[in-house]
């Protein structure tokens, strides 16, 4: 493809150079970068890709679209000025891919939680009906049954919309994308034609990154924003920023609500820890999952293939086969009559929301012990909220290691006993090793009792100081229940 082609969609200030020469490949990370490719210098949090443009150009770059022109320019070299690189990225990545995104249905999932769940059921779902599909989540992108490891909810623009062109180039008519509010903030997903989107719910998160929890809800709707007319976005009623969300789109808006009118309502009739009964629309309808956020976030799914054409009853029927996504309130039941629960829950609201699902199955009939930690170099603000939450809800907590980073556990821990009262604290023990901390409450419970352990479900490792190590809680739990 040449220059010219490429940049014809991006707004430039200066171009130097020729724009008649063949481009071979794109890339943001001038390590990548071989003959002929175009580099594209971004402003990252921690990096600035314009350190970078003279290593571009020793790689082989023969264009550069910069923010900043180097004061040495190459003669072989084109350079495009354009005022934001970031908004550039995505629509030089989507070009290069030959449009990959308006060659199949991609439908983009954002809000606080609910994302991997909902995002991979619809996956699931429409295979199961016959279509081949992409994913791209948190837990592992896929093309069919191809698995691609997902190092970030949302990738870079460039890996985006390659991977967007393999899953057209692999004949799949659908695409299933959770939306992060980084990737929407940070233009990732620019360039992209969504043939609809939707709103799960919003609660505090990623604040070390938004500030405020106003720039983080702003973030999630410039997602909505962007919806082009003739796209659906889907909404959660039951959560106050829904109709926010949706105030200046074009899209067809469609609601969803468990305790409200909507365009889909859902009500749940029994629950058990093998599934739920549910009434979806006034058909009932069986599934394999608990927890009443569980019941929104299957109408959610329910709602957008109704958008997509699909007919209520053969999507029920659909619905009756799927099963949980790994690390999503994920049972391990023990030959003494313990069950341990495994769920990514990392928020306060996502720990709530599966505690209140625990005590649904439970009814009173056994003890919660909750294992808990928080991620290190992350919002700090939402640790002692965590420990509320778990103290709230557990008959006993233990605050251990989550991922800690670059920050010393202890610290984090200390953290989050500062949000417990003085009764809280007595029902709460603090033991830094994750492994100690599993076996200790397995070693507390009695028959009939639950241990949720949260916070990292699908991940198999644990992040100390910048190295993974290997650590998979639902591993972890089926080691000590053996011994």
């Amino acid at each position: 493809m040449t220059l010219k082609e490429l940049i014809k969609n991006i707004k430039t200030l200066a171009v130097t150079g020729s724009t008649d020469k063949e481009i071979t490949g794109v890339d943001i990370d001038s390590r990548q970068v071989s003959d002929g490719h175009l580099f594209v210098a971004m402003r990252g949090t921690q990096v600035d890709g314009h350190r970078f443009i003279g290593k571009a150009e020793e790689q082989g770059a023969v264009a550069i679209v910069c923010e900043d022109t180097p004061e040495e320019q190459k003669e072989n070299v084109t350079y495009i000025k354009v005022a934001s690189t970031q908004d550039a990225v995505g629509h030089v990545a989507t070009m290069f891919y030959g449009n990959p995104s308006d060659k199949l249905k991609l439908i983009g999932v954002t809000g606080t939680n609910g994302k991997t769940t909902i995002a991979t059921l619809l996956f699931d779902m429409f295979r199961k009906m016959g279509h081949r599909c992409g994913l791209l989540s948190t837990v592992c992108n896929y093309i069919e049954d191809e698995a691609i490891a997902a190092d970030h909810t949302t990738p870079d623009a460039i890996e985006l919309n390659k991977l967007l062109a393999r899953m057209v180039d692999a004949g799949c008519e659908y695409a299933f994308m959770e939306c992060s509010s980084h990737a929407i903030h940070q233009k990732r997903i620019g360039g992209l034609n969504f043939a609809g989107g939707i709103f799960t719910n919003l609660t505090r998160d990623h604040l070390d990154y938004h500030k405020t929890v106003e720039a983080y809800r702003d973030a999630k709707k410039m997602f909505f924003d962007m919806l082009p007319k003739g796209s659906f976005a889907v909404i959660n009623a039951d959560d106050k920023n829904g109709t926010f969300m949706v105030q200046n789109t074009k899209a067809n808006v469609k609601t969803y609500s468990t305790r409200q009118m909507a365009d889909f309502r859902a009500r749940l009739l029994e629950c058990h820890f093998e599934g739920m009964y549910l009434e979806i629309d006034g058909r009932e309808v069986g599934v394999q999952f608990i927890g009443k956020f569980n019941v929104s976030n299957l109408l959610a799914v329910y709602g957008t293939a109704v958008c997509l054409g699909k007919k209520p009853e053969d999507i029920l029927v659909v619905m009756s086969t799927l099963k949980s996504v790994s690390g999503r309130l994920q049972p391990v039941n023990s030959a003494s009559g313990i069950t341990a629960i495994v769920d990514y829950a990392h928020t306060p609201d996502a720990l709530s929301n599966v505690l209140n699902a625990i005590h649904e199955v439970l009814n009173g009939r056994g003890k919660v012990i909750t294992v808990c930690g928080a991620g290190g170099n992350r919002d700090k603000g939402k640790r002692p909220i965590m420990a509320q939450e778990a103290a709230r809800q557990s008959d006993k907590v233990i605050l251990t290691s989550d991922n800690p980073r670059f920050e010393d556990p202890q610290e984090i821990i200390n953290e989050m006993l500062e949000g417990l009262s003085a009764q809280q604290r007595k029902k709460t023990l603090s033991i830094v090793d994750r492994k100690e901390a599993i076996r200790t409450a397995i070693m507390l419970a009695e028959k009939g009792d639950v241990i949720l352990i949260a916070g990292k479900g699908h991940e198999d490792y644990q992040e100390i100081a910048g190295v993974k190590h290997h650590f998979d809680d639902r591993e972890i739990v089926e080691e000590i229940f053996n011994e």
